[in-house]
């Protein structure tokens, strides 16, 4: 029963299959995305938004600081001194390289220890500090202000969380590097001075070709899961940089004949013409280094340890009721077996491994 309900097709008020191609003559929604990014204003940013923005900052460099010693990091560097690259950007942690490549350390590193930022919607999750090490070395190369840069930070956040918030991405089998595209795209369109035409043909090449599959977080978990989005902030800076030479794209990224709005059986109706960049006030940070479904987990473990002074040694089973998704992906079910996690990446990715650290470590 439960393989079945996985298996199902998510269902909801989105109309029957002809309908879901925009109506003839309709603005195409890149060139949507594209106008809302040429009229972002820095000026019409809350206090409370820019104060967001910047605790962001911190956070992330701190989650990037925290990763700088381990595995991934250390295996990319050895990569770059292969390929080399003209040194535009800054390395966190110290060097300097190509943009993409930039982008793609730099993000690997905030992602690496899994406790960035989560913006959580009803139909899925997304990690907008994804954005930050692509959006740096996009702001670095074009020699842009930290104004400019907690600007494009807000975008790119705006249209990865407004994406997410209206389209059940995993629950399709596919990862929210998707929307990242779409966000790093349009942040580095605005850094790189792009026209909205440029942009919008950025937005579409970066997605087009970041179609990112779920298989990264199912067991046995790689070192995929933590890189795929720094690989793909890497190709979407690199995409933009391409448009702004003139390289075209498909426009009809939603609404083409094999578009997304196919791809997820809906019509994606997002409204471009809100001038909001709030997003940044609505994500969370998490307090334990552990996919955010784990959080109150460990947070009951934990209180639950202090209160009853127990020994560990006397617990004979653990019976732990979760919602569906954190049991699908973390718990053994549509995801995989979490008996032996064996890795880092395994081991944040696994209920039962966080409980019984929280339980024995306290």
């Amino acid at each position: 029963m439960l393989q079945q309900e996985i298996d199902q097709p998510i269902i909801g008020a989105w109309g029957p299959a002809e309908s879901r191609s925009s109506s003839p003559g309709a603005e195409p929604a890149v060139k949507q995305i594209a106008r809302f990014v040429s009229r972002a204003d820095f000026g019409s940013i809350g206090g409370d938004t820019k104060l967001a923005l910047k605790r962001t900052v911190l956070d992330t460099i701190a989650c990037a600081v925290a990763a700088l010693g381990g595995e991934p990091a250390k295996m990319l560097r050895e990569q770059f001194k292969e390929y080399g690259g003209n040194a535009l950007c800054t390395l966190i942690g110290g060097g300097r390289t190509s943009p993409d490549q930039a982008a793609l350390l730099n993000s690997v590193l905030v992602r690496y220890v899994d406790i960035l930022d989560t913006y959580m919607s009803p139909g899925g999750l997304c990690h907008p500090s994804d954005n930050f090490g692509a959006v740096l070395a996009a702001a670095e190369m074009s020699n842009r202000s930290g104004r400019d840069f907690l600007l494009a930070l807000a975008i790119a956040y705006e249209v990865q969380c407004r994406f997410t918030e209206v389209v059940p991405v995993m629950f399709r089998g596919l990862n929210h590097a998707l929307q990242l595209s779409m966000s790093v795209a349009a942040a580095a369109s605005r850094l790189l001075d792009l026209t909205p035409d440029q942009t919008a043909n950025a937005i579409a090449i970066a997605a087009a070709d970041n179609v990112s599959l779920a298989v990264v977080h199912v067991e046995p978990v790689s070192h995929w899961k933590g890189i795929s989005p720094g690989w793909t902030g890497m190709r979407a800076l690199y995409g933009t940089s391409m448009a702004k030479k003139g390289f075209t794209g498909p426009l009809g990224l939603f609404e083409g004949p094999n578009g997304l709005n196919r791809l997820f059986d809906q019509t994606i109706s997002i409204d471009w013409t809100n001038p909001g960049l709030g997003a940044s006030r609505k994500t969370v940070f998490k307090k334990y280094s552990a996919l955010v479904h784990g959080q109150p987990v460990i947070e009951t473990v934990l209180a639950l340890r202090s209160q009853h002074r127990f020994n560990p040694e006397d617990v004979a089973e653990v019976v732990a009721e979760v919602f569906q998704f954190a049991y699908e992906i973390a718990g053994g079910g549509h995801f995989g077996s979490k008996d032996r996690p064996q890795t880092k990446e395994q081991a944040d990715y696994n209920l039962k491994y966080l409980i019984s650290a929280a339980l024995l470590g306290g």
